[in-house]
């Protein structure tokens, strides 16, 4: 492992040190410890291999982690009372320091042990598994033709490799331009308009293949991609699925370059971490693979939600089977460039992401389902709803701060947040060797960009809460330049 990665932990782990001089020693205390003792919790369960299986039936007790959350700031709300230092922003603050904490002591270790296995891992070998590439598009003129091609030159056995491309009643010149393929082997099918969901399906009726790979009509994979992936499945029979690893392409313009970086992270960090717990919630419709057996096993997709990539994961996770990802297995895709553009594409994701966790609800009561239940559900629902909603608070806890003179604390804070997203950052840039200039706009993930789409989440969930009419809302595109050099 890269030393440079090791030094950006290390300063990530030290930078903690600064809020002694912040925040009071004893309380601060009770933060770290609650926050290391819950993620040394799931990281024990993780080496013990312990996937908690119990009846069918829903137990009547929540997710650990769900207990946590919800009891940690009312004991913390009593410790407050009891030392004389009891206020709701101080509450909201620690909490969220705590899960600062937590997050960053639980995914860090796992995700420098992900870096240090991923050398281990093998391209897919004799004898290989078919495999069925499906591809829905719907008014992808001018972009379909690349991602056939970049299909075409993917390293696989051309004997066990299938592309097929279903058209969703496009109204522009897509069926015209796959057609031109159809002397290279590429299937090509019509049906009429219905959604991205009823494309796959359909799709599905003319696959022939053990492994069934989904990729955007608007992005490209790259070359040694198939290989990787499949190899996974190669490994170890209880994988279900597997996440690809997506990259901004058009990075030309600050919003995109967030983008780009803020896509790096999650996966780097994050993904990396429930990799290994064999709970990645979400195999991305811009390359993802799946066993033929497996998605068939959980019904196929779904017309009830706007992100049929999130609710066919979960139905993955729901039959026990194991769901990771492969970071060598890439696909580059063409972020919003305007933040209009962003709006759209954000709010059919987290509407969406909302929807599909009200559908899988049941997940919160029955152990059943491993660490999806214990983990990954609730870390779902604290992303989504408690760290958007906080970020209000602290807005507003700010403004009160900086009235009652506080400003020096405040400031400090804020260093120590935006220190702590640069370190992040650039330990993901460093473990996916990518380009390091993408670190100057960590600062915007901390405000600016962060708050736009907390914005977004917040507007999403009360459009789904209030039952509000909501369609597909998609971005504009335009054409970028191919995928850097991949091998």
């Amino acid at each position: 492992m890269k030393k440079g990665i090791l030094l950006t932990t290390s300063l990530i782990f030290l930078s903690f040190g600064f809020l002694f001089l912040l925040i009071s020693t004893r309380v601060l205390l009770v933060c770290l410890a609650v926050g290391g003792i819950a993620s040394a919790y799931f990281i024990v369960s993780m080496f013990l291999a312990r996937r908690p299986k119990g009846s069918a039936t829903p137990s009547s007790f929540p997710a650990p982690l769900l207990v946590l959350m919800l009891a940690f700031p009312l004991i913390l709300a009593a410790i407050l009372i009891y030392w004389g230092m009891f206020s709701i922003i101080t509450i909201v603050l620690l909490t969220g320091l705590t899960l600062v904490f937590f997050y960053n002591f639980l995914t860090l270790p796992l995700a420098l042990l992900h870096k240090h296995a991923e050398g281990k891992q093998a391209e897919a070998t004799a004898p290989y598994p078919s495999v069925s590439i499906l591809v829905p598009a719907y008014n992808e003129e001018g972009y379909v033709g690349r991602c056939i091609e970049s299909l075409l030159e993917a390293e696989y056995p051309e004997d066990r490799k299938e592309i097929i491309v279903v058209d969703d009643g496009s109204t522009d010149g897509t069926y015209r331009e796959a057609k031109a393929y159809e002397d290279e082997g590429v299937k090509v099918v019509h049906k009429e308009n219905g959604g991205k969901y009823s494309a796959l399906n359909y799709g599905l009726i003319f696959a022939s293949g053990e492994i069934i790979v989904t990729v955007d009509a608007d992005s490209l994979i790259g070359r040694r991609s198939l290989k990787l992936m499949v190899g996974r499945f190669q490994e170890d029979p209880k994988i279900g699925a597997i996440a690809g690893n997506v990259k901004v392409v058009n990075r030309d313009s600050l919003l995109t370059k967030c983008q780009a970086l803020e896509y790096i992270a999650s996966i780097n960090i994050v993904r990396r971490a429930f990799d290994l717990f064999g709970a990645v919630t979400v195999v991305p419709g811009v390359l993802g693979a799946f066993r033929r057996k497996v998605l068939e096993g959980g019904g196929f997709y779904d017309s009830d939600t706007l992100t049929e990539d999130f609710d066919t994961t979960l139905k993955v996770l729901k039959t026990e089977s194991v769901v990771q990802a492969c970071s060598g297995g890439k696909a580059f895709t063409e972020a919003p460039g305007t933040w209009m553009d962003l709006y759209r594409q954000r709010l059919r994701w987290y509407r969406g992401n909302f929807m599909t966790i009200l559908k899988h609800g049941n997940v919160f009561g029955n152990p059943r389902f491993g660490f999806l239940y214990e983990l990954a559900f609730p870390y779902l629902l604290l992303s989504m709803i408690f760290i958007p909603i906080a970020g209000v608070v602290v807005i507003i806890s700010v403004i009160l701060g900086l009235v009652a003179g506080l400003a020096a604390q405040i400031l400090g804070l804020f260093a120590f947040f935006l220190l702590l997203q640069a370190l992040l950052s650039a330990l993901a840039v460093q473990i996916d060797d990518e380009d390091v200039k993408l670190v100057a706009y960590s600062p915007l993930l901390v405000v600016g960009y962060k708050h736009f789409c907390d914005f977004v989440t917040m507007k999403s969930m009360m459009d789904v809460l209030l039952g509000r009419e909501m369609g597909w809302t998609r971005a504009k595109r335009s054409l970028s330049p191919t995928s850097p050099s991949e091998g």
